[in-house]
């Protein structure tokens, strides 16, 4: 028998999640069956959808229920195996959660090469985050050379990757983020024009930024920033909708006006496409080119990354607390086990 400590949800959140919202606990893991491995958790990604799955609103995924695992994917070494295709020592990515230790089916684990490229990345650039850009980007956005590429939350896991694929595709790229010290790695990145939304004339910048509009906006942040993009965007314009974290702590109805019709009107007037994706519906698609043509870009420097890692499982809850306040700065990720 193997102790696994976890960490599961207490209670949903009402606007901001807090520590409140979140229990640990230790429980014993049964020896793996036939077909089954144990796992130790190495790496735990925490992303902005898990906040989306604390609550018992009807969503594209089951919500967590109460005293179940918070979910996320993971990095995990093999302890035990009973299946062939996977032995003692193996690194795998798996999507085990917020726990130290798992035992699950065999079958769906992908193995990783430690030797190749940090296995951290799995969970970011070479994972969820990076097929979601590259996804987005190829199914919905398909920026053209010398078209103009807008993205917020740009130094994050998604939207880095989104602006560095648009400008391999020859787009012209203007990133979107939260500080000095973002604004300068989006520069170092190679994004043609770099902005803070802070910035108490943001809108003003970002205007001047896109002196022939918008051809592609990639939504994963909502709020004030698009409220800035939208009237920017050209005739014909795309925007993959694959987040709106402005909005993930917001409890009641917006203040303000109703916005809709006006909304509903660009979108008729400029011909917009406005697609919501969840990247699993182009997995089966697109998923082995991603990791064949990402992983090409990330080994000769084409794509850059960035993880902001935080050690041990009981900085969970605290770190995702800040990721939804844009305290992290990169691909948030809890060094779980050395």
């Amino acid at each position: 028998m193997v102790e696994s400590t976890r960490i599961v949800l207490a209670s949903r959140p009402v606007g901001a999640p807090t520590a409140q919202n979140f229990r640990t606990e230790t429980a014993e893991l049964p020896a793996p069956g036939e077909g089954e491995v144990l796992l130790r958790t190495l790496y735990l990604s925490l992303d902005p959808y898990m906040r989306g799955r604390m609550s018992s609103a009807k969503s594209y995924a089951d919500p967590v229920e109460i005293g179940a695992v918070m979910v996320g994917a993971t990095v995990a070494e093999v302890v035990e195996s009973r299946d062939p295709s996977l032995t003692k020592g193996d690194v795998v990515l798996a999507y085990s959660g917020w726990q130290s230790h798992d035992v699950v089916p065999a079958r769906g684990l992908r193995k990783l090469d430690p030797g190749r490229i940090p296995v951290s990345t799995a969970l970011g650039v070479l994972g969820m985050p990076g097929f979601t850009a590259y996804a987005g980007l190829r199914k919905i956005g398909r920026p053209q050379p010398g078209e103009t590429l807008v993205v917020a939350a740009a130094t994050g896991p998604v939207g880095s990757a989104v602006g560095q694929i648009a400008k391999i595709d020859g787009a012209r790229t203007v990133g979107i983020a939260g500080g000095p010290r973002k604004v300068e790695y989006l520069n170092e990145l190679g994004f043609d024009v770099a902005l803070d939304h802070r910035a108490p004339d943001f809108a003003e910048q970002l205007a001047a930024a896109v002196p022939d509009g918008i051809d592609v906006y990639f939504e994963n942040v909502g709020g004030a920033v698009a409220d800035a993009v939208y009237p920017l965007l050209n005739t014909y314009a795309r925007v993959p909708v694959c987040g709106l974290i402005a909005n993930y702590n917001v409890a009641g109805a917006p203040e303000g006006p109703d916005r809709l019709p006006a909304y509903y009107s660009r979108i008729l007037t400029k011909s917009l496409t406005v697609r919501g994706f969840i990247q699993s519906e182009f997995v089966r698609e697109l998923y082995p080119e991603f990791l064949r043509e990402m992983g090409e870009w990330v080994a000769d420097g084409r794509v850059r990354y960035r993880e902001d890692v935080v050690s041990g499982l009981a900085a969970a809850p605290e770190a995702f607390i800040g990721m939804l306040e844009g305290r992290n700065f990169g691909k948030l990720v809890v060094r779980v086990a050395d």
